[in-house]
Parts: structure tokens; sequence; C-alpha cells
């Protein structure tokens, strides 16, 4: 594709914040991305992955730390003219009518009140809310105010619309309702703008969306690589290519390693691999409902049974894949022999074969009993371990993992911990 025909361009843009402590995290890293008209773009990746960030660095709210983010060709500086964003919180002033919050944008922008008037009606019309021009956002239900964000983005008229997780705050039939008239807008051509950044961690919403579909590793966030989807719209969900996707898409993101799409394989920096947070009951009771089902479950299936989000399920499924209770493969979770033993297992059974596990799978419980087995006291220091997360991630996150080492280290009754003088000691 011409350069000359692309909208926006992010090139090797790198984004880190300071620590507390000292140091830096970085949040992006080495992260390129080109937005043609006429496509639809998702941003894909669990929670870390620096959506969200880098959706505000392409939309010039946040400046990258090296790199740099192109409009047309033209070097950004400052807030990009060129985009409209719609934000997960609906973000509208309760003081102004629904009217005045669509209008709002070109308000700022100097354009005159009878366009605005214009513009503004339009919209509301194209999102579903002629004749609530006059009430108040209090008056609105989600779904209505969530409309009223669009129609707010929309009298912009775009190159590119970012919607930075624009359902999730919505109930499922409110967000899938409204999913399904940006997608009927988009295929009717009658879309106010060029292209569509779309944020998100829900796969089937890319996959119904997206005609790309980028998808980002975490901690720090990178383009591991992208999946097109070639299915024509409308799409159907049940079809047999949109569930093979879907599945696909699951199998790479419980796989961090795993390649995406053709692009090779490069292997990460040796480091500790990040504990799932996840406590052992929630481990316990995923690997009694997948061998209840017959040792093998579809994940997409299994999160809609749970009612439960990808990045809540996703980190109990890593858990179960990390300890060797379980592997994915193809979209299908399937319980391994370890897995199921402990699942079925008596109280006493369960924490031994979950310290087998652990011993054996988790590097970093390695490091903490032979750093305890070393002391005279056969007792080591909360901040002592804090330290040696701090080498591999940032404050916050690094007392996350702590407290997850806490929960599976006590289960597998390998050590316990005095709160009062915050050290370790083997049991």
């Amino acid at each position: 594709m011409e350069s000359n025909s692309i909208l926006l361009t992010a090139e090797q843009v790198v984004k880190t914040f300071p620590l507390p402590s000292g140091g830096q995290q970085t949040v992006l890293e080495e992260v390129s991305l080109n937005i043609a008209p006429g496509e639809v773009v998702a941003l894909l990746g669990r929670s870390g992955s620096g959506k969200s960030t880098l959706l505000r660095i392409l939309a010039g709210l946040i400046q990258p730390s090296r790199g740099r983010v192109l409009v047309k060709g033209t070097p950004l500086a400052g807030p990009n003219p060129e985009v409209a964003m719609v934000f997960q919180s609906f973000a509208l002033l309760p003081w102004l009518t629904v009217q005045e919050n669509a209008e709002l944008g070109l308000f700022a922008r100097g354009v005159s009140k009878d366009v605005c008037e214009k513009e503004a009606v339009q919209a509301l019309s194209m999102v579903g809310l002629e004749g609530f021009e006059g009430a108040y956002p209090k008056e609105l239900s989600g779904g209505m105010r969530q409309r009223v964000g669009f129609a707010r983005a929309f009298v912009m008229k775009p190159d590119v619309l970012m919607m930075d997780e624009p359902f999730s705050a919505l109930d499922v039939l409110t967000a899938e309702n409204l999913r399904g008239e940006i997608s009927d807008l988009w295929e009717r051509n009658e879309f106010p703008a060029k292209s569509i950044l779309l944020v998100t961690h829900n796969i089937e919403e890319a996959v119904l969306l997206a005609d790309r579909i980028v998808v980002l590793g975490a901690n720090p966030g990178s383009i591991r690589g992208e999946v097109r989807v070639d299915i024509a719209r409308p799409r159907d969900k049940k079809g047999l290519r949109f569930i093979a996707l879907v599945d696909y898409i699951y199998t790479v993101m419980t796989n961090p390693r795993a390649p995406v799409g053709e692009l090779p394989f490069t292997k990460q920096p040796d480091r500790f691999p990040m504990l799932p947070h996840t406590r052992v009951g929630g481990i316990s009771g995923l690997l009694e409902i997948i061998n209840d089902r017959g040792g093998r479950e579809d994940l997409p299936k299994l999160a809609e049974s749970l009612q439960l989000e990808v990045d809540d399920l996703l980190p109990t499924v890593d858990a179960s894949v990390m300890l060797g209770f379980a592997e994915v493969a193809q979209g299908d979770v399937t319980i391994t022999d370890a897995g199921r033993e402990f699942a079925t297992a008596d109280v006493h059974r369960s924490h031994e074969i979950f310290k087998e596990q652990l011993l054996k799978n988790v590097r970093f419980i390695s490091t903490v009993m032979g750093a305890m087995r070393q002391k005279k006291d056969g007792r080591i220091g909360k901040d002592f371990l804090l330290d040696i997360l701090d080498e591999h991630f940032s404050e916050s996150e690094s007392e996350k993992q702590f407290q997850t080492l806490m929960d599976w280290g006590r289960y597998a009754r390998l050590f316990e911990y005095d709160s009062d003088e915050e050290r370790l000691y083997e049991v």
C-alpha cells in the first residue's frame, strides 16, 4: 500500500513510565502500526498489554517516550485533529442536554451554532436517539448514554474513529445490539469515518467487527502479529469460519509464546514467568468442571457457560497450564493426568499433588526454597523477594506476584508467612 494512502502510523513507538522506587516501567516496546482508509483494525490483548496507552498515543493525548506518530505522513505534534474517540465510560457532561453533548466537539472547534445543531441532529438520528435531543444524561440508560458518545464522535467526521472498549460497560444484550448497529452502518457505507481503530479484549467482538486483528503481548506491550479476518460481511457468529477464527485466537491468547499468523516466533528474554493471578480454589474449580465434562472443553463455550470475560477466565487457564494440570490447543482446554488426579483427590492428597507440580513447573518457587535453606534460621524477608521480582516487574506487579506466591506456596505446604516480621519460613 502506498505510504501516502496511510491515515495513521506508529513508528517504533516506546512508552515508559517512572517507577516510585526508581527506574522505569516499559508499557509499550517498539510498536509499529499502520491504519489505512476503509479498514477496521482491532487491537486485541489482555490486561497489561498497553492497548489503551497506544490508542492515546495515536490520538496525541500522550507522547511516546521514543518513536513517532505520523498523520498522513506528517509527524504528529499535540492532539490528533483527524481522530475522534469513544470511551468506555461515556464521559458525558451531565449539565448539557443530549444534543449539546453531541455538539461539543464541533463547538470547541468554533463551528457555527446552526451547523452544530444540524450535524448533531443527524448524528443522533444515526444512533437511534431521535426525540431525545433535549434529555439530560441522567435520564438515559447506559446504552443510550453510549449512543450519545458515538454521536459526539460521529459529528466530527474523523479519518479514524477510535473506540476504547466502548461496549464493555454495557449489559450483554445492549452491547450486542449497539455492536450490531455499528457494524450495520459500516457495511452500508454510511459510517461517518474512513477507518475504525477498536481496542478490545473480547475476541468475538474483534472477529465480528474487524478486518485485521493486531494481537498484543503484555509486560511490556508489543505486537505479536496480526490475524486477517477473511469472512464476508455481515458475519455469522455461528459460521464455521467465524468459530474457527475465534478458537485460533483463544489458542494464541492462552499461549503467550505462540506465533501469530505468519510472523516468526521470537524467543522472549529469559526471566521469571509471570504467575497468573488466581487462587488455588479457582484452579481446582476449573479442573473439576473440565473433568466433569469429559476432560476437554471448548474455551469460548466454557467462558460463555461460566458468564466470564476472557480476562477473568484466562488467568485460571494459564495457571492450570503452567502447573501441568491442563493443555490448550486449537481453542480447547484438555485436562492432563495430573490435573484429573488433582481434581478428584481428597484434601490431603490434593495438597501433595499441588506441591509436586509447583516444584516441578514454577522456577521461582525453587529460588525461594533455595534461599530459605541457605539461611541458618530458614527465614527470608519479603523485601528480599520483592527486590528479585522488581528486576522483572513493576512495583505493583511485584506485590501481586508475591501475594500469588504466598497463596500457592501455603496451599502446597512449602512455607508459611509471618506477617508481623514480614518473613517466610519453611514448614
